[in-house]
């Protein structure tokens, strides 16, 4: 189960000093020791994978000031709010931002000629900031059209799959990529219900699952339907995968790896990556179990509550050859914001 109702449907945006929504960063203590150690002794380039509204990488920086970061983000509507929250630290420049997935990292990192990062950070799932707005077609519990792309280059959305899938591939992505298991009964009643009528609107599908699940439960009815289909229109999976591809590949010697996941499946792939890793001898495993937030943060900020971090140092130099940066310090992604 990702996360609980609550938490799916937002519950961790703030304001910030500019008036720009800041998305409230889940276990900042543990990320800023994880990543850092001691913050003042740090020096290089960090990559926040996942940036959001720059809740993280605003710590990051105020944490070490010999640290720049590079903040990428598929969605272009929260890297807009990124760059406003972490304006002064890009004119400064100690910070830039680009829009990108996890799959196009190694390529970006290429392509601007940047240093081996020293920390790579990656909070998965959706943003409180996206799930806020019902446009965006991620709630359950506001109307807006099915749509569900982090990404608009995505080509597909939520009710493509939807109204096109046939009913196995639809019981098996909700039942692998949502943990529901009465995804067969929810695929039936789709596949039934398009026949009559496809699927344009969040509150139309809503209503549907609410009807052949019933209520009364801890959640809304909807909530791991959702996930499922907001994990295959973004493919969160591959991206996943891509990330962790991209941190055996690039991160620099020492580097720290950061991942911060709010889903079982995704929380499996990492520990099973970070263990074959320490087998190899390519990174160290901080930890066996998970990192999880207190109870006050727990209290504070609902998007927390099943969140689990697990934190890795890259032992192995990388290979030369194929992929070896230029690491000269003077090469830093400073000046050139996009």
């Amino acid at each position: 189960m990702e996360r609980d109702n609550k938490a799916l449907e937002g519950g961790g945006a703030r304001p910030s000093s500019s008036g720009a929504s800041v998305h409230q960063p889940v276990m900042p203590a543990e990320v800023l020791a994880g990543l850092l150690g001691d913050g003042a002794a740090t020096e290089g380039l960090i990559i926040d994978g996942t940036v959001g509204g720059g809740g993280h990488a605003r710590l990051i920086l105020e944490a070490a000031p010999k640290v720049e970061l590079l903040g990428l983000d598929q969605d272009p509507q929260i890297l807009e709010l990124a760059e406003k929250n972490l304006a002064p630290q890009i004119a400064a420049g100690r910070a830039r931002m680009l829009h990108g997935r996890l799959t196009e990292l190694g390529e970006i990192l290429e392509r601007e000629e940047l240093p081996r990062p020293v920390g790579l950070l990656l909070d998965l799932g959706a943003s409180s900031l996206q799930l806020d707005r019902p446009e965006r077609g991620f709630s359950f519990q506001a109307d807006g059209p099915l749509d569900m792309r982090m990404d608009p280059r995505r080509g597909r959305t939520a009710a493509q799959i939807v109204n096109t899938w046939d009913e196995a591939d639809l019981a098996d992505l909700i039942f692998y990529e949502g943990d529901e298991r009465r995804a067969r009964p929810i695929a039936r009643a789709i596949v039934e219900g398009r026949r009559r009528a496809t699927f344009q609107r969040t509150a139309a599908l809503a209503d549907l699952i609410s009807r052949v699940l019933g209520g009364g439960g801890r959640i809304h009815p909807a909530t791991r339907t959702f996930q499922a289909l907001r994990r295959g229109v973004n493919e969160e999976g591959e991206e996943l995968s891509a990330g962790l591809a991209a941190a055996q590949k690039w991160l620099a010697p020492a580097g720290r790896l950061a991942v911060i996941s709010f889903h079982s499946g995704e929380d499996r792939v990492v520990k099973r990556f970070l263990a074959e890793a320490e087998r190899d001898g390519s990174f160290e495993n901080l930890g066996k179990k998970p990192q999880r937030p207190s109870r006050t943060e727990e209290r504070e900020n609902r998007r927390s509550r099943s969140a689990r971090l697990r934190l890795a140092v890259r032992q192995q130099p990388p290979v030369q050859g194929d992929g070896e940066l230029e690491t000269t310090p003077g090469n830093v992604p400073g000046s050139e914001v996009s």
